[in-house]
């Protein structure tokens, strides 16, 4: 007979091996080995989606390769004007007419995810949005990105604006292999812009050790959707969950993906990720419904009681303490001046772009792959 204490320690584990396989929503969902290409799990992965905010990891490629092709630098002037200004929230508070830098434009783009600021830079570089997002398109295709479209350079809502979990692993394993100059950006947590602190949604470059970046989305059509790398053990690997019902749990099930990806739970498929099929064929799913309608306290609830992960009480794969990386932009105002008008960060109709924060979890690392039971403090 097993000694008490073992038996309760046998008991907790299958607990939290009952919980770590429990069924969320099933959306698309993706892992894969950013040095290999291989899939090491995959569902839905071709499923046509909306990429709300995760556009803007293709407007940062479109610029990095106008940078290198030496059709603007780093040092060019991005200005802040009226069309760029009036775009839906997420924005960057910078006031019209003001200018800064395209690498810092570049931060604030990535790391605020400000609607106005890829308006801002897709002007600076092609002249207008709608130039640049024909640019952004020809991209895809030029990368074999069979199911993606876009029809705006910063992922508000629209019909025709649609990717895939494959098609952005694709993108980001190419925009991280040809750009790696610019991989600090990605890491970053917040920017300080004059006296203005725009933070980053992605918790888990706060919480979850190895984490290099890259994006997250939010509409309400979408979900709540993330792109999350993370290194570990020399070994580099790449979530993607799209369509969560909550800021936790995408961000849970990305850090559980990878998580059991790192531990070797999954098995090599020996499937490269480009050869993923695209459904070419099928809408991309609306989310808003079940997000922002009638049917969202029923919906979130049901998600909640079927991905507890994460929630006050419960197991956390978010346990880890790290410092924020930090980047200071500078405001050049009209003429050289800071000027920073109040970040524009109230959520309008259809999200902020990146999706509204959760809990954050606060305790110590832990060993992998075993969550614990954490204690939350919720911002706001």
């Amino acid at each position: 007979m097993l000694p008490a204490r073992r038996l309760v320690s046998a008991a907790l584990c299958l607990a939290f091996s009952l919980l770590a396989a429990t069924p969320g929503l099933a959306g698309p969902k993706l892992l894969v080995d950013m040095q290999t290409g291989s899939v090491l799990h995959a569902e839905d992965a071709g499923a046509p989606w909306h990429p709300a905010s995760l556009t803007k990891l293709m407007t940062a490629y479109v610029t990095f390769q106008a940078i290198a092709d030496g059709r603007i630098t780093l040092d060019s002037l991005v200005t802040m004007t009226r069309e760029a200004a009036n775009q839906a929230p997420a924005r960057s508070g910078l006031a019209v007419g003001n200018t800064l830098t395209l690498k810092d434009a570049l931060y604030v783009l990535l790391v605020k995810s400000a609607n106005d600021m890829a308006v801002a830079i897709a002007e600076a570089v092609d002249g207008s949005a709608d130039k640049f997002a024909d640019e952004m398109n020809a991209t895809a295709a030029r990368l074999g990105l069979a199911r993606t479209h876009y029809d705006n350079v910063n992922g508000l809502p629209d019909d025709g604006q649609v990717t895939t979990a494959r098609d952005l692993a694709v993108l980001a394993i190419d925009l991280r292999r040809t750009f790696p100059q610019y991989d600090d950006i990605f890491r970053t947590r917040e920017v300080k812009l004059d006296n203005v602190y725009l933070r980053s949604d992605n918790a888990l470059l706060n919480t979850f050790a190895g984490t290099d970046g890259m994006k997250t989305g939010f509409i309400c059509s979408s979900g709540l959707n993330i792109v999350a790398t993370a290194h570990r053990n020399g070994r580099e690997l790449m979530a993607i969950v799209l369509g969560g019902s909550s800021g936790r749990e995408r961000d849970q099930m990305a850090a559980q993906m990878l998580l059991r990806g790192f531990a070797g739970e999954y098995p090599d498929t020996g499937n490269s990720v480009v050869n993923l099929a695209d459904d070419l064929k099928s809408p991309p799913t609306d989310m808003a419904p079940y997000i922002c309608g009638k049917k969202a306290k029923t919906y979130v609830r049901a998600q909640m009681k079927a991905y507890p992960m994460g929630l006050p009480g419960k197991p956390s794969y978010l346990t880890d303490k790290i410092a924020s990386v930090v980047y200071n932009a500078t405001d050049l105002g009209p003429a050289g001046g800071p000027a920073v008008a109040a970040a524009a960060n109230t959520p309008d109709a259809q999200g902020d772009g990146d999706g509204p924060p959760d809990a954050v979890a606060t305790t110590a690392p832990i060993p992998l792959p075993m969550p614990r039971r954490v204690h939350h403090r919720h911002r706001r």
